[in-house]
């Protein structure tokens, strides 16, 4: 159902963005208000501004921050700024030295923001962007860029009602809370979380939020619910998403269309996505070769000097193909790009503070190659 999706791949649906899109998606919830509530637990928002799917984890990854951040201090900006944007109504005006006083005011975290230091004016930046995206806020006259440079600098914007839908809303005070995990525990209280509705949401939310669900051995409640509820599980995914339900020995994942071109998919048009299919190609060619072995686990553990040779000698092989950042970047440049979008994607995972590597198995599930004429073209044998 292409209107679940847009649910399930966008943030939000806001009325002013598209208005037939928002009434077409909301005639439609009722046809999978019973899978979202039943199946995976989540509720939905829906006002006459805006209509929001709660999408909750399965469990906490480390892919599944803010993309477009890159420091916890960004985070921290963020829910000053969302402070902040709790007065405003929507219409509301207001300019960028209101949102700098306040936060200088109202300091959280453990470093104090101080607006004459360049890189932090530079992270709030990013806040400011990704709030403006988000549909949080809107520029009415100035160019923010200007605050990098100085910090005098004058922006007018508009508050467009949207910031109070923003956080998720927990039953309990998140104040208590010590950690992620009781985060990630508040939703059920004292009940048993490895039976029942709680395992079947939890499971389902997992196959649909991250990019494979590993099995973890034998005492693994969340894998066996997979095994012995695959037909069921792959009959829903199918009916309401036109997904398919792979289940292997190591690993079950959701399979989409490639027509559907959902966001943060894979295989993707991202230069590091061909990269990383030419990558895996090769690892896959190293192992008939003998030159690796597979783990009891399913996966490839290497040294990481190891990683960086193969790396090295991929982009000796095929970099004449890449594009002209990739084909300039180091190859030690190279590999940590590879290790972060492959982690990004469970494909692999560092061991001891970085010093091995393990290829896991989800790796193994695609691989890429140049036609052989772009191949000749570029002067290779």
């Amino acid at each position: 159902m292409k209107e679940l999706e847009l649910l399930l791949d966008h943030y939000w649906v806001v009325k002013d963005d598209d208005k037939d899109v928002f009434y077409r998606v909301k005639d439609s919830i009722p046809e999978f208000k019973s899978f979202l509530n039943e199946k995976l637990g989540y509720g939905i928002i829906i006002n006459q501004y805006l209509i929001k799917l709660e999408k909750i984890p399965g469990s906490a990854e480390s892919f599944m921050g803010i993309q477009e951040f890159s420091h916890p201090m960004e985070y921290v900006l963020l829910c000053l700024l969302l402070m902040f944007l709790e007065d405003r109504s929507r219409d509301e005006q207001f300019v960028l030295s209101e949102i700098t006083e306040f936060i200088a005011g109202n300091n959280i975290g453990k470093e104090k923001i101080d607006w004459t230091q360049y890189s932090h004016r530079k992270h709030f930046i990013k806040v400011l962007r990704f709030a403006q995206t988000l549909g949080l806020m809107k520029v009415n006259d100035g160019d923010d860029q200007k605050f990098a440079y100085h910090d005098d600098a004058e922006v007018l914007y508009e508050s467009t009602g949207l910031s109070r839908y923003f956080v998720r809303h927990f039953t309990a005070d998140i104040m208590d809370f010590a950690n992620y995990l009781d985060m990630e525990n508040a939703e059920w209280g004292d009940l048993n979380a490895d039976r029942g509705v709680i395992r079947r949401q939890r499971v389902y939310r997992k196959l649909l939020m991250e990019p494979v669900v590993y099995s973890q051995g034998t005492e693994d409640v969340d894998y066996d619910y997979i095994k012995k509820q695959r037909g069921l599980m792959e009959a829903d995914f199918s009916k309401y998403l036109e997904y398919s339900l792979h289940v292997h020995k190591n690993g079950a994942m959701l399979v989409v269309p490639a027509e559907k071109n959902i966001q943060d998919g894979f295989p993707n048009t991202k230069a590091i996505c061909d990269i990383t299919l030419l990558f895996v190609a090769q690892i896959r060619e190293s192992l008939s070769e003998k030159k690796l072995q597979i783990n009891p686990a399913g996966g490839i553990t290497l040294s990481r000097v190891a990683f960086d040779e193969q790396v090295a000698v991929l982009k000796e092989k095929t970099g004449n193909n890449w594009s002209k950042e990739f084909r300039e970047m180091s190859p030690v440049g190279l590999a940590e790009k590879l290790v972060a979008y492959l982690e990004e994607f469970k494909m692999l995972r560092q061991l001891y503070d970085g010093r091995e590597i393990e290829i896991l198995p989800l790796a193994g599930k695609l691989m890429g190659s140049y036609p052989e004429a772009v191949t000749k073209g570029s002067g290779e044998n």
